[in-house]
């Protein structure tokens, strides 16, 4: 049996609680089960029971078996000497801790039904394995879950950013030009826009804001696209004669170094999405006087966002997809499906982290409220949970599904879940109603 369904049980008082025992027959009472640990030392802090009237106050350890007390090697660990109960579900053995005192263990006696539900959940085939009961879980509770998952996303993401922050010594004007650039490879060519947003900083560009083609100079050249032989009969081209002309003249001045042009990956992506039109859109929005960054913090409405990052590529790029390579006239705007993957993945996060960095909520609720605006996405994990019969009315609850999705079903994390744990308890009485839409 494994420790977390244990650990689920103790939680919530699912067991039977006139069966708890020191095993001499005096009846244990628990006051409070206590502060759920989930890093090291004791699963249970500051708990309280009473053992035949009198009340012991300390921390609680939960093992499948006793012996697994000294199989971990708590016997010789100070942290577990304030362990005043061991909760079991098989008492095998007697256990001590380090000054030599047996540590009271009791057998957890329970419903069977609650672990048959939980084994149902945990070895179901199917990647959300509740998907055929998850209706019948209260809206409510449904809705609290999902508000604390899209907070708990956004937070995991927060990670990256900060490591990025770090790097570029709490810069965030650099940090979110990296953090954008990086989502302009569209998964495909995300690690060269990441090398191209390290090898040429902003402050660099932040200087020719005013002027669109030496933007695009600095970043077709820092990228290796100006190298020679990279685009077929791309050298009988006046365009890209003019870019190397330019990109020379910048990178001397700045010591670029230019990242190698073949990383780029231009196969199996439709032409509108290759990286050379994706550069100059980029480029595009680099160009906003004053600097991208403080527009993102200013913005009060998600459509002032929405027009930052609808730009179009230069004239160049409406009839080529690639230099020296004439194709159909069209003009080459970043499209609403790519604008939010900007405003999701890179702009709300950075709003969020940047108003939690100034301890300023109303910053944070304001990147909140930009996910409500936004529609759901659409893709395959979305899919799921249609079928499911739960809809994303928006990116707020699309980003909440696939947190759900990828955390928890994925890795059936299900006693973790608000939504697997009321599952498994159907019908029990809990400890406390309100806790399941706390974090498990």
């Amino acid at each position: 049996m494994k420790e977390e369904f244990l650990h689920y049980l103790w939680k919530y008082s699912l067991y039977d609680p006139e069966k708890l025992s020191d095993g001499s027959g005096n009846k244990i009472t628990v006051i409070r089960p206590g502060d759920y640990n989930r890093d090291s030392g004791p699963d249970f802090f500051n708990a309280h029971i009473s053992v035949d009237g009198t009340v012991w106050a300390g921390n609680i350890e939960i093992h499948s078996r006793s012996s697994h007390f000294d199989t971990h090697g708590h016997q010789r660990d100070p942290a577990f000497d304030n362990v005043i109960l061991h909760i079991v579900a098989e008492n095998d053995k007697k256990v001590f801790n380090t000054k030599g005192e047996e540590i009271l263990t009791s057998e957890l006696t329970f419903d069977p039904a609650l672990y048959e539900r939980y084994l149902y959940l945990v070895n179901n085939p199917c990647i959300i394995a509740c998907q055929d009961e998850i209706k019948s879980v209260d809206d409510f509770l449904l809705r609290h879950w999902l508000n604390y998952l899209v907070i708990e996303r956004l937070e995991s993401k927060s990670e990256l950013i900060g490591r990025i922050l770090s790097e570029t010594g709490s810069d965030w004007e650099e940090t979110f030009y990296r953090l954008l650039t990086r989502y302009f490879g569209f998964r495909i060519n995300t690690e060269p826009f990441e090398m191209l947003a390290s090898a040429l900083p902003f402050r660099i560009i932040r200087k020719h804001s005013d002027n669109l083609f030496q933007i695009e100079a600095l970043l077709f050249g820092t990228a290796g696209m100006l190298e020679e032989g990279l685009f077929k009969d791309a050298l009988a081209d006046e365009y890209y004669r003019k870019l190397i002309k330019e990109y020379r003249i910048l990178s001397s001045k700045y010591s670029l170094k230019p990242v190698h042009g073949w990383l780029w990956k231009f196969s199996r992506l439709r032409p509108a999405n290759f990286p050379t039109v994706r550069m100059s859109q980029l480029a595009a929005m680099l160009s906003v006087a004053g600097g991208i960054f403080s527009k993102v913090v200013e913005a009060n409405d998600i459509s002032q966002l929405v027009e930052l990052f609808e730009v179009t590529a230069s004239e160049y790029w409406n009839d080529h997809f690639v230099f020296g390579k004439k194709s159909r006239a069209s003009i080459k705007n970043t499209g609403n499906q790519a604008v939010c993957i900007f405003l999701i993945n890179a702009v709300i996060p950075v709003i969020f982290v940047y108003g939690k960095s100034r301890d300023d909520n109303s910053i944070c609720e304001r990147a909140l409220s930009f996910l409500e605006g936004l529609p759901s996405e659409e893709n395959i994990i979305l899919e799921e949970w249609k079928e499911a019969g739960i809809t994303a009315e928006s990116s707020f609850y699309s980003q909440a599904l696939i947190q759900l999705r990828n955390e928890y079903c994925k890795k059936r994390r299900c006693l973790d879940c608000r939504i697997g744990g009321r599952l498994v308890g159907m019908g029990k009485k809990l400890r406390k109603q309100d806790e399941l839409i706390l974090e498990p």
